[in-house]
């Protein structure tokens, strides 16, 4: 399957051989250790993740109940007529596909499947980059793209990757993919990164958004097992990155089932962020629900996160 598709899930295997995600695990382990594939978070990709970047439809299937939660989450951050940019990805796609319902709304993107899944949206006007189309991801890179977007300056940008560590930020494994998205990051104010907890501790080869450049990271909460993914979520933190965390089985915060526009939980220290006016700073030093100051229970759920 791995052959055939590049990437392929956890819950997909264990679906298809009939068996528990434990014994697929084990098994997904022992192929590794013969060099045949290289294990992810969440699943399996072919040897080489440094060099080799799965398309479209092999990250289509990876992580869809992490994307989904995350992408309702996101959308909860974007207010009427506001103009933002949104990166490509198969993540940023399910982001757009909810800020169809966001009025007075303006989108710059370089993917054609972010402005597919707003095409039809009767309120919000899509701008596209200039560039050629590379068709693994169906977006637009080149000189082209970074110089339509010289002179733009949007209040947000939405970003997806390869991988994402505290030490380097975000990266991607594609040359001109990641020098697009620096020139998104350069016209906005402040930068939210999407990414699954499969992407947490993984680095790719070139880096688009450094740690200090990011505003947010809208992620889901990884599982218990994943230490890899808690520890880099608490480096976030530690390096004044907002998080927000998903449920993936749906838009829940430690349980408790919230609109989608509700389900957030921000964990962060201070630190200097773009975007960060006067007063900025206040209500970064805690986690917050809404903007309003976290409950006792609230807290206690982030001091947990921390501990971990």
């Amino acid at each position: 399957m791995v052959r055939a598709n590049g990437a392929v899930s956890l819950r997909e295997l264990a679906r298809v051989v009939q068996t528990s995600e434990v014994t697929v695990r084990r098994d997904v382990r022992a192929l590794e250790a013969e060099g045949l594939l290289d294990r992810r978070h969440g699943g399996a990709v072919l040897p080489g993740g440094f060099t080799r970047e799965s398309g479209f439809p092999q990250k289509s299937h990876l992580a869809t109940a992490e994307k989904t939660a995350i992408a309702d989450l996101a959308a909860g951050f974007v207010e009427e007529g506001e103009a933002i940019v949104v990166g490509a990805g198969t993540t940023t796609q399910e982001l757009a596909r909810r800020l169809a319902r966001v009025p007075g709304l303006t989108v710059v993107t370089n993917s054609l499947l972010v402005a597919q899944a707003l095409a039809h949206a009767n309120r919000v006007e899509v701008v596209m980059t200039g560039g050629t189309l590379r068709g693994s991801n169906y977006a637009l890179v080149g000189s082209g793209a970074e110089q339509s977007l010289q002179g733009l300056r949007v209040s947000r940008a939405f970003l997806s990757g390869s991988g994402l560590t505290a030490e380097r930020g975000l990266s991607t494994s594609n040359m001109l993919s990641a020098s697009v998205d620096r020139a998104l990051v350069q016209a906005a104010a402040e930068v939210v990164v999407l990414a699954d907890h499969t992407k947490l501790g993984t680095d790719t080869m070139f880096q688009t958004v450094p740690t200090d450049v990011i505003t947010r990271l809208v992620t889901d909460e990884p599982p218990a097992h994943d230490d890899r993914a808690a520890t880099e979520l608490q480096a976030l933190a530690d390096q004044g990155v907002q998080i927000a965390v998903a449920g993936a089985s749906g838009n829940s915060v430690g349980g408790d089932s919230v609109p989608p526009r509700q389900a957030r939980r921000d964990v962060a220290l201070p630190g200097p962020r773009r975007g960060a006016g006067p007063g900025a700073g206040a209500g970064l030093h805690s986690a917050a629900v809404l903007g309003e100051p976290a409950p006792g229970a609230e807290r206690a759920r982030v001091a947990d996160m921390r501990r971990r």
